[in-house]
């Protein structure tokens, strides 16, 4: 079983990789107009000279992006996170006869798995790539030296973001900087706090290199407030409320955002909340999420809410309205989320896959400020959130209770974004009595995905695998 990860077997073509992937995002790129374009080459470029030109490295830098949203955990399609992390707690119901997405749904997963080996070998792609980028533009001779700082800041970030997620899915990883075969394939999983630590130095880094603006139009390229917002993020996981604040108070002190107050726009293409998003493959087309999620009749094709998710709205809650859509069959009614409006193409692409958002900020603060005792500060957050849903201030008093109120916010504002309620649960260590009620196959062993078992076979150091599967 030769060859079988990124990670662990990359192959003799590591010199080629950057002509390889400005080949095909030439063709990628050639009807979407929020990458970088580049002209077509007179002849093949190899991974030097790749480096040696703006357009070309921007462009290499492009296709990491497409990479991202089409493939891997962070993809709107059926293979990524916001539908299998949807699907693994309690927010969407499977009604596909799948033997992949069942087992998911039912928490009956095996390390032989195609979405847990797919989502892995696919993430480990996408950093070795970013790898790839940063070695070559240190290397670069003619890159100036903002455009080098941009690029590295870029590739820094989401090396960072997608270790992040693989570390919530899988629980110990390793962290991959390089792209040396024989190390790579000889690497060992790192403890969660030592993934979280390079996690941080990384994100620290990019966030010196990049600048606030923003080098693509409609947000589709990470700025520094990206950064911002995944280390607010990191810094909440890990129990550093103040710096928490001061990330998530940067962002929202920035003009750059304004509050949304229209529900039904926050999640359009020119929408002022968001802080970056995935541009679309053509200028007809919209999401990822829209095509899988919405359906037009019943039963759904795919997925669609929970029930026991759909009833747990509070009373007068916008977000049931503008953000769910009934189905009915007559005898049956579904839900399906509609915070994307569209299924299909339009005659210029309305709505981008927002990937981080304002409201996510004033939630993180909110609850850093609830833990750090400024419970006026924390309420005054929450309750733009609320709000905003056409709710009133919250009722919360203590601490406690502000934390709480917090959590179930997060569980309707964030809904099929990426995994969040998983997330969430898993953090404040409430998975395991929260899901053995709402999932009948629950196990306290599934708070982590298994390691797939072809990783296993190919780098031993990967051992032993995650408690729970064989």
């Amino acid at each position: 079983m030769k060859n079988k990860s990124n990670i662990l077997s990359i192959s003799k073509q590591v010199n080629k990789f950057c002509s390889i992937a400005i080949f095909g995002l030439l063709i990628t790129l050639s009807s979407c107009d929020d990458f970088v374009e580049v002209p077509l080459p007179n002849s093949q470029l190899t991974g030097t000279t790749v480096f040696e030109s703006e357009l070309t490295a921007n462009a290499a830098m492009a296709q990491v992006y497409i990479q991202l949203r089409d493939g891997g955990i962070l993809t709107g399609l059926a293979t990524g996170s916001s539908v299998n992390l949807g699907l693994y707690a309690d927010e969407l119901q499977d009604y596909t006869t799948s033997t992949i997405s069942l087992p998911i749904y039912n928490n009956a997963l095996t390390a032989d798995n195609a979405t847990v080996s797919t989502l892995w070998k696919s993430s480990y792609s996408q950093i070795y790539n970013v790898n790839s980028i940063i070695n070559g533009v240190e290397n670069s001779t003619n890159l100036s030296t903002p455009v080098k700082n941009q690029l590295k800041g870029e590739s820094l970030f989401v090396r960072a973001l997608v270790h992040f997620y693989l570390m919530q899915m899988y629980g110990k990883i390793p962290y991959i900087t390089g792209t040396n075969y024989e190390v790579n394939r000889q690497v060992p999983r790192l403890p969660e706090t030592e993934v979280y630590d390079a996690i941080e130095t990384d994100l620290v880094e990019a966030k010196g290199l990049l600048t606030d603006a923003y080098l693509s139009p409609d947000k589709a390229r990470p700025n520094k407030m990206a950064v911002h917002a995944l280390l607010s993020r990191v810094y909440l996981y890990r129990n550093k409320n103040l710096e928490a604040i001061n990330e998530a108070t940067t962002i929202i002190n920035s003009p750059l955002y304004v509050w949304e107050n229209d529900l039904n726009k926050v999640f359009q293409r020119n929408s002022t909340t968001t802080i970056w998003q995935f541009a679309s493959a053509t200028p007809v087309k919209n999401t990822n999420e829209g095509s899988i999620f919405i359906f037009v009749s019943g039963p759904p094709p795919l997925c669609a809410l929970r029930s026991d998710f759909i009833n747990a709205f509070e009373t007068g809650d916008q977000r049931k309205v503008k953000w769910t859509k009934a189905v009915t069959n007559g005898a049956n009614t579904w839900y399906h989320p509609l915070k994307y409006k569209l299924r299909i193409a339009t005659t210029s692409s309305q709505e981008y896959s927002v990937i981080l958002r304002l409201a996510e900020q004033y939630l993180i603060r909110a609850e850093a400020r609830a833990k750090q005792g400024d419970l006026i500060g924390a309420k005054e957050d929450v309750d733009l959130i609320r709000n905003t849903a056409g709710l009133t201030n919250t009722t919360a008093i203590t601490a406690t209770e502000i934390v709480e109120e917090i959590q179930k916010q997060r569980r309707f504002e964030l809904f099929t974004e990426y995994g969040h309620r998983f997330l969430d649960l898993k953090r404040r260590g409430t998975i395991n009595s929260v899901l053995s009620l709402a999932k009948p196959g629950w196990n306290n062993s599934d708070v982590v995905w298994p390691i797939p078992d072809s990783e296993l076979i190919v780098n031993p150091n990967l051992l032993p695998q995650n408690t729970g599967y064989q």
